[in-house]
Parts: C-alpha cells; sequence; structure tokens
C-alpha cells in the first residue's frame, strides 16, 4: 500500500441573525509550542513546491519532543478545520450521549447528496469512513448549541465561532480557525488520555481513526477539505505509530493557480506520507 501511494504521489510530481445566541472560543497555547525544540526541514519545502503547493508540513516527535517542519510560524496559523473536525464533533457525540457506540446509526432521508457514498443509512465508523458532511451535520445538530460550545471549551479544540444557527456548519465556513499545531495538541492529547472523556472513547476514537496497519508500523488519521473564496485548503492531521513510539502530524496544503484539482483529494495523504517517509519512519 506504501509502495502504491508513493508511486502515485511521483507519478503526479512529474506529470447570522441579531436574535442567535453566539460563542467564540478562547484561544488556548499549546503545551508544546514554546518547550519544544523546532527543526526546519527545508526538503519539505521542497516537497510542497515539487507538488505545486504551499502550505505546512508539521510532524511532532513526542519521545524527543521536538517539531519537525518546513514554516514554523506558519503551522500558528488558523484556518477552517473542515472535515477534521469530525474527530472532535464525534468525541463530543460520544461523550454527550447522542451516539452511544461506532454502530450507532445516521439515517439517510431520501434526499440527493454530493456523494452516492453517502445515500444511505450509515454508522458512525461508516459515516466517520466515507466523511459524511450531512450525517456529522445531523450529529451536530442533535448535540445542539450548548452543549457544543460547552464541550468545546473542555476540549480546547481551536478557536470555533459559531452562533446558535450554526451549530452544524461551522467548521466548514464562516470564523473558525485551527492550526497545525493545535491541531497536534489535540490529538496528542486524546491519543494519551489527556481530555476530560472516557476510556471507551478513546478506544473508539483510536479504532475510527486507523487507516493503514502494517507489521511494523500504523497510520491514524482524518482528512479536511474546506472551499472559501474558491480558495481550497486541504488538512491531514492524525499520528503514525511505529517500533520507536508516536509521532504526530498535522499537514495543510493549497493548490498553486495551474494545480490539476481533480488530483487534490489525493494529494493531502500523498505529501503526508512522503514527509514520514523523508523522515524514515516506516522503516523497522
Amino acid at each position: 500500500m506504501m509502495k502504491i501511494i508513493i508511486g502515485l504521489f511521483t507519478g503526479i510530481i512529474l506529470g447570522l441573525p441579531v436574535f442567535a445566541q453566539s460563542y467564540a472560543g478562547t484561544e488556548v497555547p499549546t503545551d508544546f509550542q514554546d518547550k519544544s525544540t523546532v527543526k526546519i526541514v527545508k526538503e519539505f519545502g521542497v516537497l510542497l513546491d515539487s507538488a505545486n503547493m504551499h502550505g505546512v508540513i508539521l510532524v511532532f516527535d513526542a519521545m524527543n519532543n521536538t517539531l519537525f517542519t518546513n514554516d514554523f510560524e506558519a503551522s500558528k496559523q488558523g484556518h477552517l478545520p473542515a472535515s477534521t473536525f469530525k474527530i472532535a464533533n464525534s468525541v463530543i457525540g460520544l461523550e454527550s450521549g447522542v451516539v452511544d457506540s461506532d454502530t450507532s446509526i445516521f439515517r439517510w432521508d431520501g434526499s440527493p447528496r454530493r456523494l452516492s457514498a453517502w445515500e444511505k443509512d450509515l454508522s458512525l465508523r461508516e459515516a466517520f469512513q466515507v466523511s459524511c458532511v450531512p450525517c456529522y451535520q445531523q450529529l451536530a445538530h442533535k448535540i445542539g448549541y450548548s452543549r457544543m460550545h460547552d464541550w468545546l471549551d473542555k476540549l480546547h479544540y481551536g478557536r470555533m465561532v459559531f452562533d446558535s444557527t450554526q451549530t452544524d456548519v461551522f467548521w466548514l465556513e464562516g470564523g473558525s480557525r485551527i492550526s497545525p499545531i493545535e491541531q497536534i495538541d489535540f490529538l496528542q492529547r486524546l491519543y494519551e488520555g489527556k481530555l476530560p472523556v472516557s476510556e471507551k472513547t478513546i478506544l473508539l476514537m483510536k479504532q475510527l481513526m486507523l487507516l493503514e496497519k502494517h507489521d511494523h508500523w500504523q497510520l491514524s488519521g482524518k482528512t479536511g477539505w474546506a472551499i472559501r473564496n474558491e480558495n481550497n485548503t486541504g488538512w491531514f492531521v492524525g499520528y503514525l505509530e511505529n517500533t520507536r513510539g508516536v509521532y504526530y502530524f498535522a499537514v495543510l496544503i493549497q493548490p498553486e493557480t495551474a494545480f490539476n484539482m481533480e488530483l487534490f483529494p489525493i494529494m493531502r495523504k500523498a505529501i503526508t506520507m512522503k514527509a514520514l517517509e523523508q523522515m524514515r519512519l516506516f522503516d523497522e
């Protein structure tokens, strides 16, 4: 699988109402932002340039408390979380009791949806895997404004901005922002059990996020894609576990004008995998 992704990557390189309640999260500095060693990796910048992209590749080596990136200042700049918010949304849904397991069902009402994969009843696990936007909008609507902003405060998840009419769209549009470094901070706290949530939720989230499992490493994460003022922003956030430990990553890419957008969805993961390969994290 790894060789297929890298080969594909190489081929690509070559070829609001007045009455509404409102909420704005408080910016919370990450624990490691000012305490970690930061190493600038020029190869990450070359990788993005060769892919006709600009953006940030950020990898955190938790064992050695070291951040690797092409642009540390850019890693602190916020962007819409898009579908990476499905991680936090799932946590909140589970902890608030709106869903009780990965088999909880989102019913399809029969109306047309953007992707055919969304046009059926889906379990929480299936909805996460196919990134079903309407399913997670349904989840957010059931969570409701009050519980959503209370849980976002507890989780210290970026800086989400929304009112009571935007509970099911605020991660896709508007003023909500989360930075790559905040993404990693949230993922690390989730993985290490430092969020105010149950062990059951943590275990279930690790299962939901698992993408690939091999003899010496496994990859977990979630992609996202935000379109704002015709500008595209792609995310891939998650962590790699290998025989040496855990490496968290947050990759944010934005295509240059001439980029073929049909290739954009696969580039988020392809660029990430290439960066992790450059760090030799797939080696035994």
